[in-house]
């Protein structure tokens, strides 16, 4: 079910825009189509309501219809909109050459992202010239916040009660199984955060994959989170600790005072 789809219940919310955003983000990576029960499955909206939103942001040029198998995929103003986030961010302009520097440094891959429900939207990736074998993530891909260094770090950035209102919407989305894992993470994280100044994922997201991140926190009170990350036996806990960590506290305070 969509991220967005709880924020309905809010009385200051237009259920007519909020469900027909939630169409568009139900599109993720791999699918180029989606049909109307599709979407309907993935948001929780009735087919009828989804069909009317379809037609309607297809008549906007947010989605694209395919007369052949009668399915949508998203459609230019989708990007425009992306586009025009990335291109007037000024945060964006000056994190890219201290990103670059990082990344090159380390050899590995640094990035920034922003929370989207509950997960982080990547706005921007660097990875090292000399080091073909970084991680390489798209601009607009997304992850968890559960599991990974820069979902901590955002979360210790959070006010408390911001914080701990997002802690309940992870746990009420996680499995029982899965949630002792999850938990021990972000409290680890907690701390990792108040003695160290960042947060780790070792290997939690990914098997062999290390990253270190720390919060982006902004005059206005917006939290962004900046991370490093590559394989393990390249960015070792040691390094990512005593190497990269104070450089990536140095970042986000030079770019906090933007």
């Amino acid at each position: 079910m969509s991220d967005t789809t709880g924020t309905e219940k809010s009385p200051q919310i237009i259920t007519a825009l909020a469900r027909g955003l939630s169409v568009l983000r139900c599109f993720g990576k791999g699918d180029r189509f989606l049909g109307n029960q599709e979407i309907a499955a993935r948001t929780g909206l009735p087919k009828a309501t989804v069909s009317r939103l379809t037609q309607t942001l297809t008549a906007l040029g947010y989605l694209n219809h395919s007369k052949r198998f009668n399915q949508y995929s998203l459609g230019v103003a989708v990007l425009s909109l992306g586009y025009s986030l990335l291109g007037n961010s000024d945060i964006l302009k000056a994190a890219r050459p201290l990103m670059q520097e990082l990344a090159d440094h380390a050899e590995a891959s640094v990035s920034l992202a922003a929370r989207d429900g509950l997960h982080m939207v990547y706005l921007e990736n660097c990875v090292a010239y000399a080091n073909m074998i970084t991680l390489r993530i798209d601009v607009g891909a997304r992850t968890r916040i559960a599991n990974t260094a820069m979902g901590r770090a955002l979360l210790c950035g959070l006010p408390e009660q911001e914080r701990n209102e997002l802690i309940a919407e992870i746990r009420q989305a996680t499995t029982q199984e899965e949630w002792p894992a999850i938990k021990a993470g972000i409290e680890q994280g907690a701390v990792d955060y108040r003695e160290k100044g960042f947060c780790f994922s070792l290997g939690d997201w990914r098997e062999n994959v290390n990253s270190i991140a720390v919060p982006l926190i902004h005059a206005d009170g917006t939290v962004q989170a900046i991370n490093c990350g590559g394989p393990s036996w390249q960015l070792s806990a040691e390094k990512l600790e005593h190497e990269i960590g104070p450089r990536l506290i140095e970042i986000s305070r030079r770019l906090a005072d933007l």
